[in-house]
């Protein structure tokens, strides 16, 4: 997507929770995919296929067609061709990972939750420790602190408080005749 000058200051949050909602039903589909595979063997491993094809159509056709559209060199340096092949790969290994979670009898809900609460805090370790904060780590204010904390005690509480699901309707006997 072309940057102007006439783009929002505010478009990156639209943007920002348009990947909310999807990586938000993420879970939830490759969920039901897998199980709509009925094939409680290989199930995971078609349903990881499936998403293979659509990051195929939607992250190489994709950008492909912007570069093209755009006139855009193909020339990519090494170092950002490298990291890009190690944020695709960590990627598909977590979705995979998201897979067997499931296969392990993991809930949606809880897996995700799990995830989501959890891959905040990572990122953040991880960004301060690549681009640390002014004034150093002894520097980081009380609100991130909590916020980090907050995260982790989320993903716990939903964890250990998710709902159970509703027991199966209850079969009725056929009506006799007299």
């Amino acid at each position: 997507m072309p940057e102007s000058p006439e783009t929002s200051g505010n478009l990156w949050m639209a943007f920002a929770l348009m990947t909310v909602v999807s990586w938000g039903l993420y879970g939830v589909f490759l969920h039901m995919g897998q199980v709509g595979m009925s094939d409680p063997e290989n199930g995971r491993y078609k349903a990881f296929l499936m998403v293979g094809v659509a990051y195929v159509i939607i992250a190489v056709l994709a950008p492909a067609g912007f570069l093209v559209a755009n006139g855009a060199s193909w020339s990519m340096p090494s170092a950002g061709w490298i990291w890009s092949l190690i944020a695709g790969a960590v990627g598909a290994i977590g979705a995979f990972c998201v897979l067997l979670a499931f296969w392990q009898k993991g809930q949606p809900a809880v897996v995700m939750s799990i995830i989501f609460a959890g891959a905040p805090i990572v990122n953040a370790i991880v960004a301060m420790y690549l681009h640390p904060p002014a004034g150093g780590f002894g520097g980081l204010r009380w609100q991130f602190l909590l916020g980090i904390a907050m995260a982790a005690l989320g993903g716990t509480l939903v964890t250990l408080y998710k709902p159970n699901p509703a027991a199966p309707a209850a079969a009725h006997p056929p009506a006799q005749t007299k």
